[in-house]
């Protein structure tokens, strides 16, 4: 079992990976492996609604999205880390978001389907509330179960040795990597118990407020 981290930072080692980092030890500690994917500090352009990835199985722009959904169904669970921009994720990791979930639901085998995930934030004082509730939308969406730890998945700090300095923080992440590998070995568990996935209805239900 492995779980891929991804650092939506433009700093590839600053504070939002600091947070990744106490994560990673804590699944190592529980026996489970992970690998920090970083985005890059790159512009990445946001979904055009084209839909073309219905047809090709992909992103119709060929970048880091395409690299990373194709490396996600190697992945059992998955946790998204950003700083705080303007009381949400930064716009990078958005569009980034955007684009791989979008495309990803298109896709057979499902990358991201059951498999557990979680949001962490950073930011020097506020705003990571409404960050979390955002990234957390992407993972409702596509039905994947949410691990939770004892508070809200988030660090302080304006500088990663600040955010070593968040006590509470830190324990916060360590609970949630200990909560997601307890997760992902109950599903291996029910897995070798021939407990099967949630059916799928063939046709999706799409309706808006007129029809």
């Amino acid at each position: 079992m492995k779980v891929l981290l991804i650092n939506g930072s433009p700093h590839q080692k600053g504070c939002t990976f600091t947070a990744l980092s106490e994560i990673s030890d804590t699944f190592q500690q529980e026996g489970i492996d992970s690998d920090i994917y970083w985005i890059g500090n790159k512009p990445i352009g946001g979904c055009i609604g084209c839909f073309q990835c219905a047809k090709k199985q992909k992103c119709v722009f060929d970048d880091k999205i395409n690299e990373f959904t194709k490396l996600a169904a190697e992945y059992d669970g998955f946790i998204f880390g950003s700083p705080v921009y303007y009381s949400g994720m930064n716009g990078s990791l958005m569009s980034f978001m955007d684009r791989a979930f979008f495309s990803a639901s298109t896709q057979d085998p499902h990358p991201f389907r059951f498999k557990p995930a979680a949001a962490v934030v950073s930011a020097r004082r506020a705003g990571t509330t409404s960050a979390l509730d955002q990234i957390n939308k992407y993972f409702l969406h596509q039905q994947m179960p949410v691990a939770t730890s004892r508070y809200w998945n988030m660090v302080h700090g304006n500088t990663p040795e600040e955010v070593r300095q968040d006590e509470e923080g830190m324990q916060t992440l360590r609970y949630l990597a200990r909560n997601m590998a307890w997760l992902l070995k109950l599903k291996e568990a029910g897995k070798k118990a021939g407990v099967p996935e949630p059916p799928q209805e063939k046709t999706r239900v799409a309706t808006n407020f007129i029809r």
